[in-house]
């Protein structure tokens, strides 16, 4: 059986991958972790260990202690919060990578799970269904920390037959934990702004089309890609993940068809510079051939659930 260790299982995609991964492999096999205290769904449900992906002795000792076999290492420093403080960012983002990947080699955890992102692109990059490989020339912190991640995975595969594997995710989105400093969190605030105030100030401009993921998606697509046969991938790095492209003006247009008096207002920040460098849409042909990716959620749906759910969480 499977040991699981989950570093940075309070963040957004951890939040729900632990839970989902509890269900498939038993509570006491999948291991939480983060550096600061997680809901009590998480610490209640199953072993909890409170630790900074930058102290890699207390990580090893965690791995030693429950047999790990698997890790799904999510913590970093997301897009727009590395912009404000880089260096730090960067240890967070790459050390804390790098220490990971040494640590699985010297105490043998082969097999590695390590969320890469549509930030790995940049200006050079074709925006309209951006291909698997292509050119890649991030301009952000987050992205280059991305991007060289991704080839220290290709690299450790290589050289020491690790079995790294990663996605490319696009602005993920879930009503369960609210934004973290991404430049795509205005597609999670603005479904809390409607429910909350009816109102919303946006920080990118009404047309600018990202790629966007509802969260039952990625956590499916994760757990498939990790469940694949590796004799079946072809992929080295990291695969593309594409979801479905929408702007503001699309989202809001989606939610006043449930609350007609919602209003919205555009004042670009720093991130909309970011956005710009980002690709508008995803191809991912490659993902769905080698471990059958496939999407169940439209915009439409997602806006649906989304309100719904926010709704309870304020007993709206």
């Amino acid at each position: 059986m499977d040991n699981i260790l989950i570093i940075g299982c309070a963040g957004q995609i951890g939040s729900e991958l632990t839970l989902e991964l509890r269900k498939i492999y038993g509570d006491t096999h999948v291991i939480a972790s983060d550096i600061r205290q997680a809901d009590e769904e998480i610490t209640a449900g199953g072993p909890f260990e409170l630790v900074n992906v930058l102290e890699i002795e207390k990580i090893a000792a965690i791995v030693k202690k429950y047999g790990i076999t698997q890790i799904y290492h999510l913590a970093a420093i997301l897009s727009g919060n590395a912009e404000k403080n880089p260096l730090p960012s960067w240890d967070v983002n790459m050390k804390g990578l790098l220490d990971i990947l040494e640590m699985m080699r010297e105490l043998k955890v082969s097999q590695l799970f390590w969320p890469s992102s549509i930030a790995v692109f940049g200006p050079s990059t074709p925006q309209k269904n951006t291909p698997q490989q292509c050119i890649m020339d991030p301009n952000t912190v987050y992205g280059i920390s991305k991007l060289a991640g991704e080839r220290w995975l290709a690299y450790y595969k290589k050289r020491y037959g690790m079995d790294t594997r990663s996605v490319r995710y696009p602005g993920l989105i879930s009503y369960k934990t609210e934004a973290g400093g991404g430049t795509t969190d205005y597609a999670v605030e603005i479904y809390y702004e409607a429910i909350k105030n009816k109102k919303y100030v946006c920080f990118l401009k009404e047309d600018t089309y990202l790629p966007m993921m509802f969260m039952p998606d990625a956590i499916k697509a994760t757990i498939q890609l990790m469940q694949t046969d590796i004799d079946k991938l072809t992929c080295d790095d990291s695969y593309n993940v594409g979801g479905m492209s929408f702007c503001p003006d699309d989202v809001f247009r989606a939610i006043k068809k449930h609350i007609p008096d919602f209003t919205i207002s555009y004042e670009p920040d720093f991130r909309q510079a970011i956005a710009d460098s980002w690709p508008q849409s995803i191809e991912d042909c490659v993902s769905q051939k080698d471990w059958g990716l496939s999407y169940t959620y439209n915009l439409e749906k997602m806006t649906e659930i989304m309100l719904a759910e926010i709704r309870k969480k304020f007993n709206k």
